[in-house]
């Protein structure tokens, strides 16, 4: 059966009606259920049988402490009634965090760290980057892409593949904090495999249409084609 795509809210992360949904009837509970247990529980006046229904169809989503509420009523964490955190204000509220506690515990002021989930660009150090990925519960994966540093990746991984990944070892290390064995080795592969495929345009007669987007794909997925090679490297070593 199709699920919805989980719906950002206007100030929270992406929310999952159909999670919603699932947990509340998994209860045995209605929508007015949920709501008199926010009302009750929370003190969350405002939280009608009519806002849960139109959480649940969609129409509407959740703040930050009505997403909190909700899953208290519903008996699961925050994080189960979300789609995969994309941002840093996203994982933290996934994780049932204040912002204090994400400040204190990477040794940030407030102020600092409210900034830094504004604008979306992290300034912190390697010590406070690795805070960060502790308190938030953060793979390597989602820290680079919620430290605002993606785009940077994607950008030496292309010219690695398309010119001498040797000169890319140093650059990508500032930004992925892996062994140098193994970016060597991943860098490596990402090259062969690039280049594998521009040497097979050439061998079909000079480059079609099918092939060029081929290694148009292979540089749009770029990112995700590393990942994949980091994991497997770890997985093998």
């Amino acid at each position: 059966m199709h699920q919805p795509t989980p719906r950002p809210g206007p100030s929270g992360p992406p929310f999952s009606a159909s999670a919603a949904r699932r947990f509340r009837t998994g209860l045995g509970m209605r929508p007015e259920h949920v709501a008199h247990g926010m009302r009750v529980l929370y003190g969350l006046g405002h939280v009608t049988t009519g806002l849960v229904i139109a959480w649940e169809r969609g129409t509407a989503h959740p703040a930050g402490p009505e997403l909190t509420a909700l899953a208290g009523v519903l008996w699961c964490s925050p994080g189960d009634l979300i789609g995969r955190p994309r941002t840093l204000r996203e994982h933290r509220v996934a994780r049932g965090l204040a912002p204090q506690d994400v400040a204190r515990a990477t040794g940030m002021e407030l102020r600092a760290y409210l900034r830094t989930e504004e604008t979306g660009t992290w300034r912190g150090t390697d010590r406070q980057s690795a805070a960060l990925a502790e308190v938030l519960g953060l793979a390597l994966p989602e820290l680079v892409a919620v430290t605002g540093r993606d785009g940077d990746l994607a950008g030496l991984l292309r010219s690695a593949v398309t010119t001498r990944w040797q000169a890319y070892v140093r650059p990508v290390a500032e930004v992925v904090p892996l062994d140098r064995p193994v970016l060597e080795g991943v860098l490596r592969r990402l090259h062969r495999d690039y280049q594998g495929r521009m040497a097979a345009t050439l061998g079909w007669g000079g480059g079609g249409s099918g092939s060029s987007d081929s290694g148009r794909d292979f540089l749009d997925r770029i990112t995700e084609h590393f990942w994949t090679a980091a994991e497997e490297w770890g997985a093998g070593n």
